[in-house]
């Protein structure tokens, strides 16, 4: 019967998915069957550690992701876990030999949201958007290529790129929040209360420099992956061209977002320029 248990495990992954991230299911809605389930169960589990760090404000936030962390590591010697969100995990990371190092990476991020408000220079930004971005991407993509490692090795660094790039995204579109509500500010050398959009075009200049790169990765993916991958980078782009559109103050005092009926819009766009071969 480990089978039904698997498949519940698997269901719970697939749930947290669709209750999280409206943009993210339909972007692996795009994926091939037979790699969609792996990349839920991976996003199932870097959420829950997010959530602890980021949503569970009145529990010791500290234990609850030691525990976490514990639970991860017996899942994956043991290969097994009644947590179904690691559970799934778990096999993902045995089918596609994923690094441990991968996943260490990401939780010393996580951990670095419990105690670092700030980073103050270059270094510590990009060893933060490396773990809590990059490594996310290079799970997936060793999804993407199926364990292939000489697939892998070839599209590490545009992978990394499009990690980077969303994270640099989602942080400056959260900026409000992260900033108010959670106390931080991720962006080295800006001042979130004197932000200029001087500051503002800096930091989209960076983003569309790491897209470049990311785009020429995605050209080489996979079939089965390529459209999906493909819709996640439009849609991210089209938050940074409506980021670009506003202005610094707006974006300091607001969420920006890409509304419903926008996504179901470029979802069609990009489904035609992917049929007619236009993705090159």
């Amino acid at each position: 019967m480990k089978e039904l248990f698997d498949k519940v495990s698997e269901s719970c992954s697939k749930e947290v998915t669709q209750s999280y991230s409206t943009s993210f299911t339909l972007a692996t809605k795009m994926l091939g069957k037979s790699i969609r389930q792996d990349i839920y169960n991976v996003y199932g589990f870097v959420r829950f550690a997010d959530e602890v760090v980021d949503s569970f404000h009145d529990y010791d936030k500290k234990f609850l992701l030691q525990k976490f962390k514990e639970d991860l590591y017996i899942a994956l010697d043991k290969k097994i876990s009644l947590n179904p969100i690691l559970n799934s995990f778990q096999k993902t990371v045995h089918t596609y030999n994923i690094p441990i190092d991968l996943i260490e990476a990401f939780l010393k991020s996580m951990e670095l949201d419990l105690k670092k408000s700030e980073y103050l220079n270059e270094d510590e930004y990009k060893e933060y958007i490396y773990g809590s971005a990059d490594v996310v991407g290079l799970m997936c993509l060793k999804i993407f290529v199926k364990g292939d490692q000489q697939a892998y090795d070839k599209l590490k660094d545009a992978a990394m790129s499009l990690g980077s790039a969303f994270q640099k995204v989602n942080f400056l579109r959260d900026l409000k929040a992260d900033f108010e509500e959670l106390g931080r500010t991720y962006f080295p050398s800006i001042n979130f209360n004197n932000i200029s959009d001087s500051d503002k075009q800096n930091i989209i200049a960076d983003i569309e420099s790491d897209f470049k790169k990311a785009y020429e990765g995605i050209l080489l993916l996979p079939n089965e992956a390529k459209f999906g991958v493909f819709m996640a980078y439009r849609y991210y782009k089209r938050l940074l061209k409506k980021l670009n559109q506003t202005p610094a103050i707006e974006i300091k005092n607001k969420r920006i977002r890409v509304p419903d009926t926008e996504k179901i819009t470029l979802l069609t766009r990009s489904y035609v320029k992917y049929k007619l071969n236009l993705v090159k």
